[in-house]
């Protein structure tokens, strides 16, 4: 399963449901990391992925299993995206899992 960091603020908006998108630059590390998740296909396809987004790099850190689906496009500025930049855009339909750490939050 793919483990992407999130910040606290982004991860605590996606656990209460009130973001529905992840951001990630256009970069060949991400490029490749997706194309292996969705097997090559990157973009235009439906098929939804189970990604691990944990709040910080800590071994005890929160995490969530998000279902999500993979485009190219432009994001929310209120969502942390910069204005008319492409990323690549995770979107997430739910959220299957939530486990709190053992970090004092």
């Amino acid at each position: 399963m793919l483990t992407l960091p999130i910040k606290k603020k982004w991860f605590e908006m996606i656990r209460k449901g009130i973001k529905l998108e992840e951001y990630r630059e256009i970069k060949p590390y991400y490029e490749s990391r997706f194309s292996k998740l969705w097997q090559g296909s990157l973009i235009g396809g439906e098929a939804i992925r189970e990604i691990k987004l944990k709040n910080g790099y800590s071994a005890n850190a929160p995490f969530i299993i998000a279902e999500c689906k993979l485009r190219i496009g432009k994001g929310k500025t209120e969502w942390g995206a910069e204005k008319d930049k492409e990323y690549y855009i995770l979107d997430i339909p739910g959220i299957r899992e939530t486990v709190k750490g053992s970090r004092n939050e």
